[in-house]
């Protein structure tokens, strides 16, 4: 069955070369992007076409593309000059995302600010910035996805799906920051389930973000293979598991390890859309 991993398993930075082989090694027919998500690192084009030489000569396909927020380039920053430079990072990322063959972008919004006046110009800079990255995500046939986050961000994830079309704004579910304190990851998600475009699957046992594989914690994974299956989701399930919190030290035993839990997912899932669909042609 198609399953994706995200090709930071173990690290982030450097060539990303041996990890998308070992990806493809493992069974992994797709990768998710997360090199450099948190850095403002900006791809050139010899770049992109040499990750498009691996990724063709591995076998793998780009499932989607996580997009940095930056770390000075702040796509939503108070200082101007440093929201038009985090808008060019993720423009760039947008780019690289469409010459790799994938569709979706995966973003971070900020924490927004306690303060009433400073949470208005926070949302003011976020509808101006999202706005500006419209034009380049229709000419590039690209959707962006808004992330779910530790600290529940679900009530402005709301306020994004209202305001944006679904047409070029989706949402991220991330199981794992839905599976942190009190937070109510699948109780959210069901109520954006229609908006669902990409998913960042991993586990924890709920006090951390933890990263684990599936079935390593206590996430409700039949639950959550439910909702997805009655979601506007239709690709593959994508893994953004990592080896730093796992029981593993060795990267293929971990891949492997990794590759059990995706099967596993993803027979869930087969089941449950096959489900979903016969009770939707059954109530017709």
């Amino acid at each position: 069955m198609l399953a994706s991993m995200t090709s930071d398993y173990a690290t982030g930075t450097g060539c990303p070369e041996p990890y998308l082989h070992r990806i493809a090694e493992a069974g992994f027919t797709h990768t998710h992007w997360c090199h450099q998500w948190c850095t403002d690192f900006l791809y050139s084009t010899s770049e992109i076409d040499q990750i498009a030489a691996w990724l063709k000569a591995y076998g793998v396909q780009l499932l989607d593309l996580h997009a940095s927020h930056g770390m000075e380039k702040g796509w939503v920053s108070e200082r101007e000059y440093e929201r038009l430079s985090g808008l060019e990072l993720v423009a760039n990322r947008i780019e690289m995302t469409a010459r790799l063959g994938a569709d979706v972008i995966i973003l971070h919004i900020p924490t927004e600010p306690e303060e009433a006046s400073c949470a208005q110009a926070f949302r003011e800079r976020l509808w101006r910035s999202i706005d500006n990255l419209l034009p380049l995500l229709g000419n590039c046939g690209v959707r962006v996805a808004f992330e779910n986050m530790s600290h529940d961000n679900f009530p402005l994830l709301r306020e994004v799906a209202a305001r944006f079309s679904a047409d070029r704004v989706g949402i991220c579910y991330d199981a794992g920051h839905g599976n942190i304190g009190d937070n109510d990851g699948l109780g959210d998600l069901e109520s954006l389930k229609d908006r669902l475009i990409s998913v960042h699957l991993h586990d924890n046992d709920g006090t951390g973000d933890q990263h684990l594989p599936l079935f390593d914690g206590t996430i409700d994974w039949p639950r959550l293979a439910r909702i997805i299956a009655s979601s506007s989701y239709s690709k593959p399930p994508n893994l953004e598991s990592a080896i730093r919190a796992s029981a593993y030290e060795d990267e293929r035993e971990f891949l492997r390890h990794a590759y059990e839990g995706a099967q596993r997912f993803a027979k869930m899932l087969e089941t449950e859309r096959a489900a979903h669909q016969e009770t939707t042609k059954r109530d017709k």
